[in-house]
């Protein structure tokens, strides 16, 4: 799944791969506990969370890898260590298998996001 058609994040999680659901729900389930005051949507066919409007962070499942989208330059910067060994993009955070998907460093990334707003790029 590329792009989902969902109209909200529970439809979106209904459509994904049996052996990525769980780790999937588990994303959610972190943003919605550390990203207090954002707004869940669905943006560009993926679970997103807005701040003012903005998407600072989202998720998705992808064809070959589980994307996680950090929208925020000063956080990824912040933890440009912790990232060092990872897949990462510009903005997303690749992780090829389920079970690789750092859960803990997820946290601290959403964590930073919810402190303070900052410049999404």
């Amino acid at each position: 799944m590329v792009r989902s058609s969902a109209e909200d994040v529970d439809g979106y999680l209904a459509e994904v791969p049996e052996e990525r659901g769980e780790v999937l729900a588990r994303l959610r389930q972190l943003c919605r506990a550390e990203l207090g005051g954002f707004d869940e949507v669905m943006a560009y066919g993926m679970p997103a969370y807005e701040r003012d409007g903005a998407a600072e962070i989202a998720f998705a499942s992808q064809k070959q890898y589980i994307s996680f989208y950090l929208m925020r330059g000063d956080v990824r910067e912040a933890f440009e260590e912790r990232l060092a060994g990872q897949d990462m993009g510009k903005g997303c955070l690749r992780f090829r298998k389920p079970e690789h998907v750092d859960l803990d460093l997820v946290r601290d990334l959403l964590r930073a996001t919810a402190a303070a707003p900052g410049e999404i790029c």
